[in-house]
This record gives structure tokens, C-alpha cells and sequence, in this order.
């Protein structure tokens, strides 16, 4: 939610105030990754915050207008810097002209897509929207030290963007499996993917599969399955632990993938979210079925009516397969 309003308020110079943030949580209030987005946000736009401190259950946002520029932002935790970006990069697309972004934090923590995620499966996504963007990761941030860094170009978009239309995934063309680790042997990267191919049998003929030692300050591991189909990508992540089996950690990430190869709906939980800014202010109707409709779908629908002058259609109950579609407000 507060992601959503604030890009949303960076675009359109709508003031906003969000109140009772994370309310129920077991951290309540402002993280430090959230902290870091609203002051980004106001950096780029010019504007100006109230509230922007750790634990706070209130923030006030006064936007200027978004300013092409290169920019450099510090979470200074393992807090997500994929949030920061997702954050800046919509005022950044309606910037007058391209801009570069780079931003410390976490790259590979839990509850956040990894940026690994967001080069190979979200930019891809927007990218016929007229959206464009390329991310790199320099290092990456495990929690709990962080200290990963990412960059990105975006270029100015040519507004209004075009229209998202998805309903079928297509044919499975290719399965890619990425298994990292950083500081760690080689070897438990490659326990990493025998997990993930023993799950993934039916599906051998497809698989790509490759063991990497990724640069980073701390000690981490992960793996990241990416499933290209005809017409969409998706993807699955699972993150190490101390005391987890390496096997186990591919396994998660497998099954991930199985739980929506064998289901029905087009774009992933992940991409469902993240492109309804997207959709919203593109010029037309848009519209795609989802593999479920999720509450974080839903909250973020209801933030983005209340900034642009548009109705969702969302058919499908929550935790179900559904189909979303809106008739966007062709904002430029």
C-alpha cells in the first residue's frame, strides 16, 4: 500500500497522508526499506515528508514533480532495495528524460521479490507497455547484513503507456534455474539445483540449470526458477537459512513453479501486483487473468482508485484464479 501511493503521488502530484501503517504487524509502522522509498521519492519529485521515522504509524507526502537525474539511495539495512526501486521507478519513466538509479540494501531477503525477479520477469513485463528499464545487481544483500547494490537506466516512457492484455501463458518454452551462493562452496549451490530438478522431472527436456558464485558483503544463498512461456515469464524463489538443507531450499523453489505450472491463470502472484500502477495509467483497456487474486492485489486496487479516475474489474475470489481488467486513465 504504501509503495503504491507513494509512486502514484510522485506521478500525478496528488498530496497524501496514509495513517495506521503496518498496523497489526509484528514490527508496526515505518521499516527502514520504507523509510528509505518515501525519502527517495520526495528527493526525486522535490517534495516533502512528515513522519519519515523508524516505528512511525503516519507519513505525509507533498510531491513536486518527478526530475530526471542519477540518483544514489542507501536502505543502510538488509531491508529491500527491489522496494525502493519499484517505488521511484514510475516518476521516473514520466521524467522528461532517462535517469540512473542506485541503491544499497537487501537483494535477496524474505517477504520482498528478489532482484533477480524483477530484471528477468517484471521489466521484461512492462517493456511492451513502452516502459523501459534495465537492472543490474552489483552485489547482493542477504539478511541480515545487506549491503547489496543494484542499478538501473529507465528511460522517459511515451505516455500514455500501451495496454497489458494476457490471458493465456501459452507453450512452456524453457526452464531456467539460477543457483547462487555467495562466500559459501560452490557445492551447496549445486546440492541446490539436484533439489530442484529431483522435483521437476516431467519437466527435464526444458531445463537450463547453472551454479554461480554471486559477489557480496555477507554470506547467502538462493535459487531463482524462471519459467518462459510463449506470451509471459514467471518466476520462483527460494532463499537459504542456516541450518537448511541445500536440497530443501530447491525443492521449495520447484514446487513453487509446480504449484502454478499446474494451475490456471496467466501472471504470477508477484507480476499480478506489481503492473496494476501500469495498467491504471496506460490509455485503454487492459486487462489479465491471474493465477489467484491475492489481498496485497486487492489493497493495492483500492489505493490506486482513490489517485486516478478508474474502476478495477476484478472477477474471482480471493485465493482463487481471476481476471482483472481496467480501462486505464491514459495519463500523460
Amino acid at each position: 500500500m504504501l509503495r503504491t501511493a507513494l509512486s502514484l503521488a510522485s506521478v500525478t502530484g496528488l498530496s497524501m497522508r496514509l495513517f495506521n501503517i503496518r498496523a497489526g504487524r509484528a514490527h508496526p509502522g515505518l521499516q527502514p526499506q520504507h523509510i528509505q522509498s518515501a525519502r527517495a521519492a520526495a528527493y526525486i519529485t522535490g517534495g516533502e515528508l512528515k513522519g519519515d521515522l523508524p516505528g512511525s504509524m503516519s507519513i505525509t507526502y507533498i510531491p513536486g514533480r518527478p526530475r530526471a537525474g542519477r540518483y544514489f539511495f542507501d536502505v543502510g539495512t538488509a531491508g529491500s532495495a527491489g522496494l525502493v526501486f519499484q517505488t521511484v521507478a514510475p516518476a521516473l519513466f514520466f521524467a522528461p528524460a532517462p535517469s540512473g538509479v542506485t541503491i544499497k540494501g537487501g537483494t535477496h531477503v524474505p517477504w520482498s521479490p528478489p532482484t533477480d525477479y524483477l530484471e528477468e520477469v517484471f521489466l521484461p513485463a512492462i517493456s511492451p507497455m513502452g516502459l523501459h528499464a534495465r537492472l543490474n545487481t552489483a552485489a547482493r544483500g542477504y539478511y541480515p547484513a545487506g549491503g547489496g547494490s543494484i542499478t538501473a537506466s529507465i528511460s522517459p516512457a511515451k505516455a500514455p503507456a500501451s495496454l497489458l492484455q494476457i490471458i493465456e501463458r501459452g507453450r512452456l518454452e524453457k526452464i531456467k534455474i539460477i543457483s547462487a551462493v555467495s562466500n559459501l562452496p560452490i557445492s551447496i549451490a549445486e546440492r541446490q539445483i539436484k533439489g530442484a530438478i529431483s522435483r521437476l522431472l516431467e519437466f527435464s527436456s526444458l531445463i537450463e540449470a547453472a551454479s554461480i558464485e554471486a559477489p557480496s558483503p555477507g554470506r547467502g544463498t538462493s535459487v531463482f526458477i524462471l519459467a518462459c512461456y510463449e506470451n509471459l515469464r514467471a518466476g520462483f524463489t527460494a532463499l537459504g537459512a542456516r541450518g537448511k538443507r541445500a536440497e530443501t531450499v530447491g525443492a521449495e523453489a520447484a514446487e513453487d513453479f509446480i504449484s502454478y505450472a499446474t494451475g490456471l491463470g496467466a501472471l504470477d502472484n508477484h507480476l499480478s501486483d506489481q503492473v496494476l500502477i501500469y495498467m491504471a495509467l496506460a490509455g485503454g483497456r487492459s486487462f489479465y487473468s491471474a493465477s489467484q487474486i491475492t489481498g496485497h492485489l486487492l489493497t493495492n486496487i483500492h489505493v490506486i482508485e482513490k489517485f486516478l479516475p478508474v474502476k478495477f474489474h476484478v472477477e474471482g475470489n480471493a485465493g482463487q484464479v481471476g481476471l482483472v481488467r481496467v480501462d486505464g486513465a491514459g495519463f500523460s
